[in-house]
């Protein structure tokens, strides 16, 4: 199995997500499921069958989080430097628009562009790492081609 990169971050995150759904979420939808059984006839009782449907999902999501989990390897940023690697933060400048923006590279199960955590296998991260500060890059986009600079690379 392949390993998969995580910030300390990130990885703190999905164990919070994990324990969040042990401790909290399965004890509640088992409650849940007690209590629709009790009102009688199943085959009818959409409590029982909502109730099991999200038990489902629950169940299916700590899963996928144990596989995650286990497969993680983190890598702390602040052990880093040199050029755009996994765990930078890179303050680029589009070329075009002169709008600047500053994104961390993560792991893909960590990632939210709006929060400005970029998906290391996405076409920006991919085309950004290995470069240095002041290196232009062109980068293909679904919105077509787009130039960066790359203004500072912080790894914290």
């Amino acid at each position: 199995m392949e390993k998969i990169p995580m910030t300390p971050a990130g990885h703190a995150a999905l164990e919070s997500e994990l324990k969040t759904l042990k401790s909290v979420e399965r004890p509640a939808i088992i409650q849940a499921i007690a209590e629709a059984r009790e009102l009688g006839d199943l085959s009818e009782n959409a409590e029982y069958h909502s109730a099991r449907e999200k038990q489902s999902f629950i169940e299916g999501r700590i899963k996928e989080l144990e596989g995650i989990l286990s497969l993680a390897d983190v890598i702390n940023p602040a052990k880093l430097n040199g050029a755009i690697k996994f765990g930078a933060k890179v303050t680029v400048v589009d070329e075009d628009t002169d709008e600047e923006k500053t994104w961390q590279i993560v792991g893909e199960h960590e990632a939210n562009i709006e929060a400005g955590l970029l998906n290391i296998k996405s076409p920006i991260a991919r085309a950004l790492i290995g470069k240095d500060e002041g290196d232009s890059v062109e980068v293909r986009t679904p919105g077509g081609e787009r130039s960066y600079e790359i203004l500072k690379i912080v790894y914290s």
